[in-house]
């Protein structure tokens, strides 16, 4: 299982690390999500510089792409010359959208008529480009989902997770994770989000 991270300039780090974090958590599986995006390197919103680990059309290969969020998003957005190198392809591959990411996927027409969530500053953007956007942290329909607020990303995450190896896999890998001491109520309240959407496509 392959994922991409797109990361572009001005990332939110929050946005790009904690599911490169979670996601390799399944590594002895097969996992590897990489860091894929336009050039050598990208330079937080915060100032922190990082290689990248993949060129930003690997993402066309991947197995699931998530679009990261940043400061310079909206711009990234209407960057036909950028997006352009993309060939995205929902009929086999997973898509997640994390906050502002959930514009580019839009742009991509990825979301076509589903509803989506992200976080508030994006909210009027993804309004004006047609996207009917929810006042909630998770929404998934078949392989496209969104979540709106940096930590909501743990929640697109476990979806992941759960999609393709299972819930036990996903509790696994998210309870090494969660804080001690309150493992298993995080653990779950983590995946009662989700859960409704794995039970409308039946598991």
């Amino acid at each position: 299982m392959r994922i991409a991270i797109l990361s572009f300039d001005g990332f939110n780090e929050l946005d790009s690390f904690v599911p490169l974090g979670l996601l390799n958590r399944l590594k002895p599986l097969g996992w590897s999500a990489e860091l894929c995006g336009p050039g050598a390197a990208v330079t937080s919103m915060n100032g922190v510089s990082v290689q990248l680990q993949r060129p930003l059309e690997w993402a066309n290969e991947a197995d699931a792409v998530w679009f990261g969020s940043g400061v310079y998003t909206r711009a990234i957005a209407e960057n036909s010359a950028l997006l352009d190198r993309l060939q995205i392809d929902p009929t086999r591959q997973l898509i997640a959208a994390q906050c502002s990411g959930a514009l580019i996927a839009a742009r991509l027409g990825l979301i076509g008529d589903a509803p989506a969530c992200t976080d508030t500053t994006t909210r009027p953007w993804l309004v004006e480009a047609g996207v009917r956007v929810l006042d909630e942290p998770f929404h998934a329909r078949g392989p496209v989902a969104s979540a709106g607020g940096c930590l909501a990303s743990q929640y697109l995450s476990a979806w992941l997770m759960w999609r393709k190896a299972g819930e036990s896999a996903a509790r696994d890998a998210l309870s090494y994770a969660a804080p001690v001491g309150e493992k298993a109520e995080y653990v779950e309240r983590l995946l009662a989000r989700v859960r409704p959407f794995m039970e409308e496509r039946g598991g």
